[in-house]
C-alpha cells in the first residue's frame, strides 16, 4: 500500500536552522486562501514563497534528489518537474496555527498534476506543542516524525493535517513532485 515514506535525518539539525535564518527576512502570505474564500477554520499558518529567497538554491537540489530518491524506492510514479516553488510554512500558537484534513490534489493551476508531496521537519520536536503533521493513507492515521530534519513523503492524494499548535512556533518545508494528472 502506498502511505508513508519516512527519511530520518535528511538534513542536519544546522541546516533546517540555516534554513529558517534565511526565510527569517522574507515577506510572509497569510494562507487563508480557499478558492477565493477566506477560511480560518481550513488553515491559519504564514507562508514562504523559497524560489525567490537568496540562498536556498542548494535546498532545492537536496529536495530534488529526496523525492528522486523516495519515489524510485516506494512509490513508482511518473514525476516530471518541479513547477512550484517550495514553501516554508509558519504555525505559529498565537494564532492557533493549523492545517484541516485536505490533499494537494485539487483545484489551482498546478495542483491537479501534484503525485508526491514532501515535508520537511524544520523545528526541533521540543520547540512546539502540538502541530503534529498526521496522515491518512486508509483507515489508520500516521502521524510524521517531529525529528528536525526529518522527511516525510507520500502521495499528493493522501488526505493530512497538521494539528494546531498550541506552544511554540513550528517551521515546515513542503514541495511538490508534479506529472501527467492521475487516472
Amino acid at each position: 500500500m502506498l502511505s508513508l515514506h519516512a527519511i530520518p535525518d535528511a538534513f542536519t539539525k544546522s541546516e533546517c536552522d540555516l534554513i529558517v535564518a534565511t526565510i527569517s527576512d522574507a515577506p510572509t502570505d497569510e494562507a487563508l486562501l480557499v478558492g477565493r474564500n477566506k477560511d480560518h477554520n481550513l488553515r491559519k499558518a504564514e507562508l514562504v514563497w523559497t524560489d525567490n529567497v537568496i540562498g536556498m538554491e542548494w535546498v532545492m537540489e537536496r529536495l530534488i534528489e529526496l523525492v528522486r530518491s523516495s519515489n524510485r524506492d516506494r512509490f513508482g510514479f511518473d514525476l516530471r518537474e518541479f513547477s512550484e516553488s517550495p514553501q516554508v510554512a509558519i504555525y505559529k500558537s498565537s494564532d492557533s496555527g493549523h492545517f484541516a484534513w485536505h490533499s494537494d490534489i485539487g483545484g489551482g493551476r498546478a495542483s491537479g498534476k501534484r503525485k508526491l508531496t514532501l515535508v520537511l521537519q524544520l523545528s526541533g520536536a521540543d520547540t512546539y506543542e502540538g502541530g503534529n503533521l498526521e496522515i491518512m493513507p486508509g483507515a489508520q492515521i500516521l502521524t510524521a516524525s517531529r525529528a528536525q530534519g526529518d522527511v516525510s513523503v507520500f502521495p499528493s492524494f493522501t488526505l493530512h493535517q497538521v494539528t494546531p499548535v498550541k506552544s511554540g512556533i513550528r517551521y515546515s518545508m513542503t514541495v511538490w513532485a508534479h506529472g501527467p494528472a492521475f487516472r
